[in-house]
């Protein structure tokens, strides 16, 4: 008893139950780690992030800073994440090819390898929306018409009933949402790029921009018809008001001065 109890008061007792602790927690965690965050630090995706820099120091540093940093020029991309680089790469936003109030959609400068790239480098910077799997924007699963009111509720005021755009203030604009990449679509609302607010998961499930997804897929699809009539532009009833108080009324106002004139004309006989 008395030798043990000197051991367990030796200097270096605390030291070797702390080394054995750390070693059994590492071991822990390399046991049970995902495979992505393992992947993460491998050599592919080291080598992913170098080239990521390298581009970035090419095409984008002259206005967001040699380390991201932001500038006068442009904001500062530590912690946006590699869905807001996916976004705005891949759809031709950035690189800028001029200051003005909105950055408009063209053809893609980078290769689809080169995005992920410069994705990876945004990443490595600090967390942020993850470029989303295909699974979450796939209409498979989805219900459109839960799309459509959450759609209604949170976008149509810049975008419209059905995502045909519209204008804003001191020359921006909401674009138009046919033909986008349903990606795309995903990433914009995790990021809220430009003027649009962003709708992290705690505002809006990843089932709830999934169902925005599929109903924007079905309203803009070649299939789509007009059960009520003519499209007029997608607007809803705001444009289908107008149409009906302009043309309504004008037709009232003929009529009414038709009938004027043909009492006239009868008086005077």
């Amino acid at each position: 008893m008395k030798i043990r109890s000197a051991r367990r008061r030796h200097p270096l007792a605390a030291v070797v139950v702390l080394l054995f602790a750390l070693a059994v927690t590492g071991g822990l965690y390399a046991a049970l780690a995902p495979a992505d965050s393992a992947r993460a630090d491998g050599p592919a995706q080291s080598l992913a992030i170098e080239e990521g820099r390298k581009l970035y120091a090419v095409g984008c540093a002259s206005c967001h800073g040699t380390g991201a940093q932001g500038t006068s020029d442009g904001p500062s991309l530590v912690g946006t994440g590699p869905a807001a680089v996916d976004f705005q790469v891949a759809t031709g936003r950035m690189p800028l090819q001029q200051h003005g109030a909105q950055a408009p959609r063209k053809k893609a400068v980078y290769s689809r390898a080169q995005i992920d790239q410069l994705a990876a480098y945004v990443a490595s910077l600090g967390a942020g929306p993850a470029v989303p799997a295909p699974g979450q924007y796939s209409p498979e699963g989805a219900d459109v018409a839960k799309g459509g009111e959450l759609f209604r509720l949170n976008c149509s005021q810049c975008h419209n009933f059905t995502g045909k755009g519209g204008a804003l203030s001191d020359g921006k604009f909401a674009p138009n949402l046919h033909g986008v990449d349903p990606r795309h679509i995903y990433e914009a609302m995790q990021t809220g790029p430009q003027n649009m607010p962003s709708f992290p998961d705690t505002v809006l499930s990843p089932k709830n921009k999934k169902d925005i997804v599929a109903y924007l897929g079905t309203v803009n699809s070649s299939t789509s018809e007009n059960p009520g009539g003519f499209g007029l532009g997608g607007f809803g009833p705001v444009s289908e008001g107008l149409f009906a108080w302009i043309f309504g009324l004008g037709a009232l106002i003929a009529v009414a001065v038709w009938v004027a004139a043909r009492t006239a004309k009868a008086k005077r006989s």
